[in-house]
């Protein structure tokens, strides 16, 4: 079959070989969903090998080549291997030095540990002549990758028809560091400092969002917030001067694991037409599991995050006592800052109804997301958000503050189409005032009835935001 287009995803994770949050996800669904309803489009994704991955995937890799370049003063090199996985090449960049490491991320010298990947993708690309059509970069890790192919290596003309797109999940890491580094640990001529410095830093994701032939971003909401100051941690201005190529995507989620008819690490599995007793089922397992009554009447609210601020944690802290003098049950599950861990866990110590889980378990989220009513996400800022999409699929209505890709994935109640409740400002009292009226609906059966089936209902698949993608290569294409 001739193959019609070549993306090379340049990603620093990708489930299931490894991640830590919403890239991961994201680089583990998009190319399988964009090979499958384009079958002559060749997907290939790179990312370091960590010495974290599961033995059941390190023992299926094939080596593809050796390569050797020189980073500034330092000669390097790295091993590059590959794995197939639904139609899709992922290949992984091995260098026990740099990747050999407990951690992901947060590594003392992560500005040349990404550096070093970078490079690494151009130069595997240049080893195997492996050249794709388009560069799809993710995220500060990877923006040198594209900064590379328009500075250090622009006049290699095996590279000058590949096109470039940079994708911001977070714009609040930006991947910022001292000017000295430039030449010593990036390997970037000074005649470039003006394109990486931002702010009297060198910032990757400035430099790249300029540099790149298009920038996207993981929702539409969230890509008009950028050019705001409030949202933008610095870089508004830089995202009104190429608003001309930007868009955004919201993300999907992957049905084949968030699904309550496959079971998986759900007791009783439901779909659509069996969701209100497969959700009585598997709430009274969870009550009892965590030492709550066990009352199908009590409507049941949980928070599944990330405890940091811009989740929102400090809203709920501020009414939670309130809250929980209503007949309602509350669990929040999630790990993060020391202060929010204690003050959850000191609220539950003083209410019978609700329980703090300071732990990240992915078996125990899937049995809050099928038991319970109401999932709750209140979030300062959200890229795009997949937990929201999550509690959709399992019949669980969301609350969420109406910001990022919540705004473009919850239509509150009251609305056309509703498939949740939602709140504008970030205040703590109006999202308390949500949840109450989602509780009065709650006790109309047959409207929150209805109201769940729209939720379970709602179509966040892959395939969209698929196709959509596809519309940006094929324009870059045609440049």
């Amino acid at each position: 079959m001739e193959i019609g287009l070549k993306v090379l995803y340049v990603t620093s994770e990708a489930n299931p070989y490894a991640a830590s949050g919403g890239l991961g996800d994201v680089l583990g669904a998009l190319p399988k969903a964009l090979v499958a309803d384009n079958p002559d489009v060749q997907a290939e994704v790179i990312m370091p090998l960590y010495s974290t991955m599961k033995d059941e995937y390190r023992e299926k890799l094939e080596k593809v080549v050796d390569i050797s370049f020189k980073l500034s003063w330092r000669s390097t090199g790295a091993t590059v291997y590959k794995i197939e996985n639904s139609s899709v090449t992922y290949y992984f960049v091995e260098n026990h030095y740099y990747f050999n490491r407990k951690s992901l991320y947060g590594e003392y010298d992560d500005a040349e540990r990404f550096a070093f990947f970078s490079m690494a993708v151009v130069e595997f690309m240049l080893a195997t002549g492996n050249i794709p059509d388009i560069l799809h970069a993710n995220d500060w890790q990877t923006a040198l990758s594209v900064v590379y192919l328009k500075t250090t290596y622009s006049d290699r003309k095996c590279f000058s028809a590949v096109r470039t797109l940079y994708t911001i999940h977070n714009i609040e890491y930006q991947g910022k560091f001292d000017p000295y580094i430039l030449g010593d640990v990036f390997a970037i001529h000074t005649k470039y400092y003006g394109l990486l410095e931002y702010d009297g830093c060198i910032n990757l994701m400035k430099a790249a969002i300029c540099t790149s032939d298009y920038v996207s971003t993981v929702s539409p909401h969230y890509a008009e917030e950028l050019r705001h100051d409030y949202f933008a941690h610095g870089l508004a201005n830089i995202i009104k001067s190429v608003e001309g190529k930007m868009t955004g995507v919201i993300n999907g989620i992957d049905y084949g694991y968030f699904s309550p008819d496959k079971g998986g690490d759900i007791l009783y599995p439901y779909d659509a037409g069996s969701v209100k007793f497969g959700k009585a089922k598997n709430k009274a397992a969870l009550q009892e599991e965590l030492g709550l009554e066990v009352n199908e009447n009590i409507p049941l609210v949980v928070m599944i995050t990330r405890l940091a601020g811009a989740k929102g944690i400090d809203l709920v802290l501020a009414v939670l006592e309130e809250l929980l003098s209503e007949k309602v049950q509350f669990v929040v599950l999630g790990t993060g800052e020391a202060e929010y861990e204690a003050a959850l866990k000191n609220i539950e110590s003083r209410h019978e109804n609700m329980r703090a889980l300071i732990t990240f378990n992915r078996v125990i989220s899937k049995k809050m997301y099928a038991a319970a009513d109401i999932f709750l996400m209140p979030s300062e800022s959200e890229p795009c958000g997949l937990s929201q999409m999550i509690s959709c699929s399992y019949g669980t209505v969301a609350i969420v503050r109406a910001v990022g890709g919540l705004y473009d994935s919850i239509t509150p109640y009251g609305e056309e189409g509703s498939n949740g409740f939602t709140f504008n400002n970030y205040n703590a009292h109006e999202m308390l005032f949500s949840i109450k009226a989602a509780l009065d609906l709650y006790r109309n059966e047959d409207e929150w009835d209805a109201l769940v089936d729209r939720a379970m209902n709602s179509d966040f698949t892959w395939k969209k935001s698929a196709s959509k993608y596809m519309q940006i290569y094929n324009n870059l294409l045609n440049w």
